[in-house]
C-alpha cells in the first residue's frame, strides 16, 4: 500500500504543478476544464494516497467528500483544509461544472492548500 500511496502523492503534485502551469496563461488562453480536473485529480490522489498510507483501502466509488470525510476520521487536522470550493466534491469526478478561470483558480487554490497541508504534517 505504501508504494502506491507514494505513486499517487507523485501524481498529485504533477497535476498541481500542470495546473498552476495552465494558469499561468493569458486568462483568455487557460482551458478552464483542463485546470478544473487537475484540481480535482490532484486532491483525489492526495486524499486516496492519504487513506491508502493509513492502510485504508479507498472504494473506486468515493466521492472526494468521502473521501475527506474518511481522512478527517483518521486525522482531524485535515478538517482545517476546506473542500467547499468544489462544487462536484459531492460528485462524481466526471462531472464537468467548473467553466470559469476565477472559479477553477479557487479549486487550483485547494489542491495546492491540501498539497502545502501534507507537507507541513510531514505525511508527503
Amino acid at each position: 500500500m505504501k508504494e502506491r500511496a507514494e505513486a499517487l502523492f507523485k501524481e498529485a503534485v504533477k497535476k498541481v504543478s500542470e495546473a498552476n502551469e495552465e494558469l499561468c496563461r493569458p486568462e483568455e488562453d487557460v482551458v478552464s476544464v483542463m485546470v478544473c480536473k487537475k484540481a480535482q485529480r490532484a486532491t483525489e490522489n492526495f486524499l486516496r494516497g492519504f487513506l491508502l498510507q493509513q492502510g485504508v483501502e479507498p472504494g473506486i466509488e468515493k466521492t472526494l467528500d468521502e473521501l475527506y470525510q474518511n481522512c478527517i476520521l483518521i486525522n482531524p487536522n485535515f478538517s482545517l483544509v476546506d473542500l467547499s470550493s468544489f462544487d462536484c466534491r459531492s460528485l462524481h469526478l466526471d462531472s464537468r461544472q467548473c467553466n470559469e478561470v476565477a472559479k477553477v483558480n479557487s479549486c487550483f487554490e485547494t489542491a495546492a492548500k491540501l498539497d502545502t497541508f501534507l507537507r507541513d504534517e510531514k505525511i508527503i
